[in-house]
């Protein structure tokens, strides 16, 4: 079973360590950048590109829940209750509303419920350039707790 890495506590430190984690994971490998980690917020980008993309030309639906589910659980760690150790995805709802062929996209989340339990994030990911949203986005997340 994967541990959990000690996650930096301070928002700014935090946004720095997913930077550079995710340059190894799957984030790194869509290009997805940390703009903002706070508690019960933040904000990532990514730059559209051929990789993105489905067979057909348009905007391939899993490069857009990538980006929304990582802003949904960098947040998450951000907004972890006292004691938890980390967190792991119960469930995952996008709709999809357009499509972009290139540029940049952001994804903004937020959290809706944060209990002790579990918390409920919605992700808003949006065209930089035109403001059009293109998919909304709703996680709910268990949180986890070690024990010894």
């Amino acid at each position: 079973m994967a541990t959990m890495p000690d996650f930096p506590k301070e928002p700014a430190a935090l946004a720095a360590f997913f930077q550079k984690h995710g340059e190894t994971c799957l984030p790194g490998l869509l290009g997805i950048d940390v703009v903002e980690i706070a508690k019960g917020r933040c904000k990532l980008t990514m730059e559209v590109g051929q990789k993105h993309l489905a067979s057909n030309g348009y905007l391939h639906a899993a490069s857009v829940i990538a980006l929304a589910d990582s802003s949904c659980g960098y947040g998450c760690v951000a907004s972890l209750p006292e004691g938890a150790t980390g967190f792991t995805t119960l469930e995952l709802k996008s709709n999809h509303l357009g499509t972009v062929l290139s540029g940049i996209i952001t994804a903004d989340a937020s959290i809706a419920h944060g209990g002790r339990t579990t918390q409920v994030w919605d992700s808003v990911v949006k065209s930089a350039e035109s403001g059009k949203t293109i998919a909304m986005f709703r996680c709910t997340q268990l949180i986890l707790y070690t024990t010894k």
